[in-house]
C-alpha cells in the first residue's frame, strides 16, 4: 500500500521500467498486443519482457505465461485484452506483482457506456490504492527514450532537449508524430491519455512542470485536447513552465456553441465555451494553434529560438515566396524594415548584379553559398536592429546545392541572430535536405505557414501575473444583494446596488411603479431623461425605451404606453447623457469561471461583434490589452476631430466588473450596455445581471 501524502501520480517505474509485461501479446503484429511487443523488440528495449497469452508458450520469441497470476513481479503492464478482463488483471498486477505502471489500450469503457464508465472508475480506484500510474484506457500508449509502450507507428527519434507531446486523441498523436518525423523533429515524451481515467492532459502537464529542469528537460510542450477538465490546474502549471523557460502550444478542438445559443444576454450570445478557452490560453501564455501543421511549425520555431523582437530580415533567392512571407508577417504585426541605403550599397558589392539588398534581400537564383554566408554575416554584424533571419532556399534541380545546406548548418550554430531555414523544394533537393536533417536540423517547408506560426508566437502575451489585485469595493454590500436575491434577472435597484458597491459610476436613476410618483422622480433625475420599461428582458425589442423626454406631459404619456407592454412592472427614469457607447459583459463558464468581454457598444457589438475577452480575475495589463486589441480602438483614442474615451477609466471599469464577478460567482451573465465614455468619464447607463446556482471551479 502507499502513503497518499507522498504518492506521485506518475511513478519512476512507469517512466523507466526494468520489466514490462504485455497482457494479450500476440504473434499478429496487426493487433495491438502484437504491435506493441514488436515495437519494444525493434527499439531494443533493454529490460525484461514478459507476455501473457493463454494459448501460446512463446510470442515473437518471448517466453509466454498463460495467466497474469503466473507472472513474476513487473514494473509496467500493457493491457491489450477485452475491457471486461481488465479489472481482474489490474488487481493481480498491482496487488501481487508490484506493478507501478498500467497502460490500457482496450476500448469499451466510459467512451462507450455507463457500465464501461463504472468499470473504468473501479480500475482507477485499484491503481490509486497501490500507487500506480494509469494511462488510458482507450489510448495508444506512452513512449520515451526508455521504452515504446505504444501499438502504433512510426516511432520518432527521442532527444531529451526537444518536445513533450500530450494528446487526448491517439490518432491525432500518430498524425502529429508522422508529420514531425518528416520534418526531422524529435520528441522526449509522448503521452496518449485516451479516456484520462487517472492521467489526463492536466496531470501529464503537472508532471512535466514539477520535474522540469531548464537545460535538461524538453523546452517545448505540445498539447492536443478535446476537453479541458481542470482549467485551474492547466493554468497553474502552464504559467509555472513558462516562468521556468518552457513554452506550450496547443490545439483545443471540439468546442460547442450550444451554451451561447441558449443565452439571453449579449455577452451570453457572444461568449462561447471556446471563448473561455481562448481567454484561458492567453492568460496562461499558451500559444493556440489551429491544426497539426501549424502546431508543428510553432514547435520548430520554439526549438530554433524565439526572436528577441519583431524585426525580420528575409533572405531569399526567389522573389515570390519572399513577397508572400513579407505579406503574412506584416499582417501579423511583424516588421520587415528596409536596410539603410548606405548598407544596401555595401552588401550589393558582394552580390551579383540585379540582386536586391532592401529587405527582403534577394541574391537571385544564381546566388552562391558564399554569397549567402556573406549576407548572414552582414546582417548579424551590421544590422543590430534585426531579430531574426528567415532564409528561403529552394532549387530548380539543375545542380546539387549541398554547399548551401552545409553553410546554413554552420551559420545556425554560430550566428547570434536566429536563422529560420525555409526549404520549398521537397523533391529537387531531397538528398540535400535529408543530409541537413541528419545533422539534427529542422526546417520549414512553407513560408506562409512559417509566417503564420511566427505571428502566433509573437502575438501570444506572456502569462498574467500570478497574484492579481482585485480593485477595492464594498464586498459586504455585494454579498448582501447576492445572498438575498433569487435566481434569474435582478431588479433594477439590485443591479444599481451591485454597480455602486463595485465602484462603477452610473447615471442618476429612479424606478417608478405609480404614476403619482413620476413628477418627484423626474425632479431627482432631471430633464432631459430616458424612460425604460422594467420587466421585459429585451427592452428595445418591445418598444420599452424612450429617449429625450423633455417635460412632464411626455413623461406621463410614455409611462402609460410602457405600462401596457406585457410583463412590465414599472419604468426606470435615467439622466440622458451623451458620449461614445461602450460595452462590458461577463459570462460564467462551468469550471473556467467568468469570461469578461469588452468592446464598443451599438453596432460594433450587435453586428460587427468587435469584442475582446479575458478570464477573471483580470489585471490592469490584461484589461488594457483587451481594449487595445479592439478593431475599433481608434474610436476610443479619438479620430478625425471626434472625442475619444478616457481609456484608463474604461480599463478600470473592466477590472471592476471582473472584481464584481470574483466576489459574486453566482453571476451567470452580466451586461453593462451601454457605458457612455467621454474624455472625462465612463458611466454605466444600462445593465442586466442574471443570477444562477454557482458551479464551483475545479481545484
Amino acid at each position: 500500500m502507499y502513503d497518499k501524502h507522498t504518492y506521485l501520480m506518475i511513478t519512476k517505474e512507469f517512466l523507466n521500467p526494468q520489466s514490462i509485461a504485455i497482457i494479450g501479446g500476440s504473434e499478429d503484429i496487426q493487433k495491438p498486443g502484437g504491435k506493441v511487443l514488436k515495437n519494444l523488440l525493434d527499439t531494443k528495449y533493454s529490460g525484461n519482457l514478459y507476455v501473457v497469452n493463454p494459448r501460446a508458450n512463446t510470442v515473437q520469441g518471448v517466453p509466454c505465461y498463460h495467466k497474469v497470476e503466473d507472472l513474476p513481479e513487473v514494473d509496467v503492464a500493457v493491457l491489450a485484452i477485452p475491457a471486461g478482463l481488465c479489472l481482474h488483471a489490474v488487481n493481480v498486477l498491482c496487488a501481487e506483482k508490484s506493478a507501478k505502471g498500467i497502460i490500457i489500450f482496450s476500448a469499451g469503457f466510459s467512451e462507450e457506456s455507463p457500465e464501461g464508465a463504472k468499470l473504468e472508475e473501479e480500475i482507477r480506484r485499484v491503481v490509486d490504492t497501490y500507487g500506480a500510474t494509469l494511462i488510458g484506457p482507450n489510448c495508444v500508449g506512452y513512449m520515451n527514450e526508455n521504452y515504446t509502450g505504444v501499438f502504433t507507428s512510426p516511432i520518432p527519434q527521442f532527444v531529451p532537449l526537444s518536445i513533450d507531446l500530450i494528446s487526448g486523441s491517439g490518432a491525432t498523436a500518430i498524425f502529429i508524430i508522422d508529420a514531425a518525423i518528416q520534418l526531422g523533429i524529435p520528441f522526449a515524451h509522448v503521452f496518449s491519455v485516451g479516456n484520462s481515467a487517472q492521467i489526463g492532459v492536466e496531470e501529464a502537464l503537472a508532471h512535466l512542470d514539477e520535474n522540469y529542469i531548464h537545460g535538461e528537460s524538453a523546452p517545448v510542450k505540445l498539447i492536443y485536447a478535446e476537453t479541458i477538465k481542470n482549467p485551474d490546474k492547466l493554468y497553474k502549471h502552464a504559467v509555472s513552465l513558462y516562468n521556468k523557460g518552457a513554452r506550450i502550444a496547443s490545439i483545443k478542438a471540439g468546442s460547442s456553441e450550444e451554451g451561447s445559443r441558449a443565452a439571453s444576454s449579449h455577452t451570453g450570445a457572444l461568449a462561447s465555451p471556446d471563448t473561455a478557452v481562448n481567454a484561458l490560453f492567453e492568460k496562461a501564455g499558451i500559444i493556440r494553434c489551429n491544426g497539426r501543421t501549424q502546431l508543428l511549425t510553432v514547435a520548430c520555431i520554439l526549438l530554433r529560438g524565439i526572436p528577441a523582437g519583431r524585426n525580420m530580415c528575409i533572405v531569399t533567392h526567389a522573389g515570390g515566396p519572399a513577397v508572400m512571407l513579407t505579406d503574412v508577417l506584416s499582417e501579423g504585426n511583424i516588421s520587415i524594415p528596409a536596410l539603410p541605403e548606405e548598407k544596401q550599397k555595401q552588401l550589393l558589392e558582394k552580390l551579383y548584379p540585379g540582386s536586391s539588398a532592401a529587405n527582403p534581400i534577394d541574391f537571385l537564383a544564381t546566388g552562391t553559398a558564399t554569397q549567402l554566408g556573406d549576407i548572414i554575416d552582414f546582417v548579424e554584424k551590421e544590422c543590430p536592429d534585426m531579430h531574426g533571419i528567415p532564409v528561403i532556399f529552394g532549387s530548380p534541380g539543375l545542380t546539387s546545392v549541398f554547399d548551401v545546406y552545409d553553410l546554413l548548418h554552420e551559420k545556425m550554430s554560430t550566428c547570434s541572430v536566429p536563422i529560420y531555414p525555409i526549404f520549398p523544394s521537397a523533391l529537387n533537393v531531397k538528398a540535400e535536405i535529408e543530409a541537413f536533417r541528419e545533422k539534427g536540423r529542422i526546417y520549414f517547408p512553407d513560408e506562409v505557414l512559417f509566417g503564420d506560426a511566427m505571428a502566433k508566437i509573437l502575438n501570444t502575451p506572456a502569462p498574467a501575473q500570478k497574484s492579481i489585485k482585485v480593485p477595492d469595493m464594498d464586498i459586504q454590500a455585494i454579498r448582501n444583494v447576492i445572498d438575498s436575491a433569487t435566481e434569474g434577472y435582478l431588479a433594477p435597484d439590485q443591479v444599481g446596488a451591485l454597480l455602486d458597491a463595485a465602484g462603477i459610476p452610473r447615471t442618476k436613476e429612479v424606478v417608478v411603479a405609480e404614476e403619482s410618483n413620476l413628477e418627484q422622480a423626474a425632479q431627482v433625475v432631471g430633464y432631459p431623461l430616458v424612460m425604460k420599461v422594467v420587466g421585459p428582458v429585451h427592452k428595445s425589442d418591445v418598444g420599452g425605451v424612450k429617449l429625450n423626454i423633455t417635460d412632464y406631459k411626455m413623461l406621463v404619456e410614455w409611462y402609460k404606453n410602457m405600462m401596457q407592454i406585457p410583463d412590465s412592472t414599472a419604468v426606470l427614469l435615467q439622466s440622458q447623457l451623451s458620449g461614445r457607447e461602450l460595452f462590458i459583459g461577463a459570462k460564467r463558464e462551468p469550471s473556467f469561471g467568468h469570461t469578461i468581454v469588452c468592446g464598443l457598444g451599438g453596432i460594433f457589438v450587435e453586428v460587427l461583434k468587435d469584442i475582446s475577452t479575458g478570464l477573471a480575475p483580470l489585471s490592469t495589463e490584461e484589461a488594457q490589452r483587451m481594449v487595445r486589441s479592439l478593431r475599433g480602438y481608434g474610436l476610443i483614442q479619438g479620430v478625425r476631430g471626434q472625442d475619444g474615451v478616457h481609456e484608463d477609466l474604461f480599463v478600470e471599469a473592466i477590472c471592476r466588473i471582473s472584481g464584481l464577478c470574483y466576489h459574486a460567482p453566482e453571476i451567470a451573465e452580466l451586461d453593462v450596455n451601454p457605458l457612455l465614455g467621454t474624455p472625462q468619464q465612463v458611466v454605466a447607463v444600462d445593465a442586466r445581471i442574471r443570477i444562477a446556482a454557482h458551479d464551483e471551479t475545479l481545484d
